[in-house]
């Protein structure tokens, strides 16, 4: 059975999402720990309502960022994960740290990569004038937001749309693609090739929640 750890800076909708997926659809995974540099993020609490160890690693606690992702990575590692899964994490982690698990950490973001990279995508999206706007579930690389792609979907940009209107029908789709390929992760249907990430489709409907 894989060995998931889940790292968060807030609530963790991405998160929630995963777990109740898992449960649901009963993957050969289990989620071992949720791990967040925040002690006052609210999806620790749901976590620990689930039976998931919630842990805190405050990168306030430390000087620099590689101190801080030295920590990170050592109580990660206490859990011998087969996945990192970062789902809402809000910070940009060292080289070091993600050669550590390359290949074997994804990471869900808010626009169709290559495009709008880096915060306020929706916002961006907006400003540009774009038709069509969307999330991407890529492999984490040191290169910020330009991972091997995995997964993307889409979404149309409404004339009328905001960045709440448009952030909240993204995000629904964040929660049906993430778990789809985390499953597929661990099922051993998602695979890297020459920096190229290939996953085979499983043909299962996506999740209604």
């Amino acid at each position: 059975m894989r060995r998931i750890v889940i790292l968060i800076s807030g609530r963790g909708s991405n998160m929630e999402a995963i777990i109740r997926a898992a449960q649901d659809e009963k993957w050969p995974a289990k989620i071992v720990a949720v791990v967040s540099n925040r002690a006052d993020a609210s999806g620790l609490q749901y976590a620990a309502e689930h039976g998931i160890p919630a842990i805190v690693v405050p990168h306030k606690d430390y000087a620099t960022r590689e101190a801080f992702d030295a920590a990170l990575q050592s109580r990660i590692d206490e859990f011998s994960p087969d996945l990192v899964v970062l789902a809402g994490f809000m910070r940009v982690l060292t080289s070091r740290f993600v050669a550590h698990y390359a290949g074997r950490m994804l990471n869900i973001h808010p626009s169709l990569l290559p495009s709008f990279v880096g915060l306020a995508t929706h916002r961006q999206a907006l400003a540009a004038g774009v038709t069509i706007h969307g999330a991407t579930v890529h492999f984490v690389t040191a290169d910020l937001d330009h991972g091997p792609i995995v997964a993307q979907a889409t979404v149309p940009v409404l004339p009328d749309d905001t960045e709440t209107t448009l952030a909240a029908r993204v995000l629904e789709q964040e929660h049906i693609i993430y778990p789809r390929v985390i499953r597929a992760f661990v099922e051993g249907r998602v695979a890297l090739t020459d920096g190229i990430a290939h996953m085979v489709p499983d043909n299962i409907e996506p999740s209604s929640h």
